[in-house]
């Protein structure tokens, strides 16, 4: 069940076949010359769609915005503070509790380490102020990784590479640009750099050339049967999972 596309009597209906909703978060960020800024954002939202599809949950609007430090020297990289997504999490938690949520996934297209620190840091902090909730925090990533190695020909692909420019080939084809060169950031190792984009001029990480529609839906595939997984671990928690 798609939130934003409720009525008051439809959602309130909805609570009694499910108390589980699914928090798409994303990124306005940039994705090389040929994905769009909002990438992260679909893949999260396609995801949590099909997998409201498949199980009983809702789906919150997407948060098109997240924490983005190493292209935030990039044209079209709109990037919040850590302290602003936390705030924000926590906010979003504690009034879908209040409204009758009880298990939330908090899903991050968006794979930056900071960004999802803050995601965790918010679900730690709501799992001890809300005494029924179970919550998880993943990315897509978290939930394929050992499949994806059987799917993925780039050793260490992860942005705008192999991997998005498949799903987005496979999800939302007429939104790719032709393609990106094969790149790899090379940020000096434990130093901080205010000129970011001298260590990544093209805002690649991994290998856009070996991307193909149907390595996307094999992909999407994947990670939607993680999150089908998830939900349904999440459903049948054992009390010892609960604060």
């Amino acid at each position: 069940m798609l939130l934003a596309d409720l009525t008051m009597p439809e959602f309130e209906a909805g609570l009694q076949r499910t108390r589980t909703i699914i928090l798409p978060f994303g990124a306005t960020e940039e994705h090389g010359r040929h994905l769009p800024l909002s990438t992260d954002t679909l893949m999260a939202e396609t995801l949590a769609a099909r997998a409201a599809e498949r199980r009983r949950v809702f789906v919150a609007p997407a948060i098109p915005y997240g924490v983005c430090r190493s292209s935030s020297g990039h044209p079209g990289t709109i990037s919040i503070r850590g302290l602003t997504l936390r705030a924000l999490a926590c906010d979003l938690l504690r009034d879908y509790y209040r409204q009758g949520l009880r298990r939330f996934i908090l899903l991050s297209g968006h794979a930056g380490g900071t960004h999802n620190a803050f995601l965790l840091d918010a679900g730690e902090e709501m799992l001890d102020c809300l005494p029924e909730a179970e919550i998880a925090v993943v990315t897509e990533l978290d939930l394929v990784r050992a499949d994806a190695a059987n799917l993925i020909e780039t050793r260490g692909d992860s942005h705008a590479g192999e991997i998005e420019t498949s799903r987005l080939l496979h999800s939302h084809p007429q939104l790719v640009k032709g393609t990106s060169e094969r790149e790899f950031p090379n940020f000096p190792k434990g130093l901080l750099v205010r000129d970011k984009r001298s260590c990544w001029p093209g805002g690649v990480w991994g290998d856009p050339g070996k991307a193909c529609a149907e390595k996307g839906r094999a992909i999407e595939a994947a990670v939607l049967e993680g999150l089908v997984n998830l939900i349904d671990r999440l459903e049948t928690a054992d009390q010892h999972l609960k604060r």
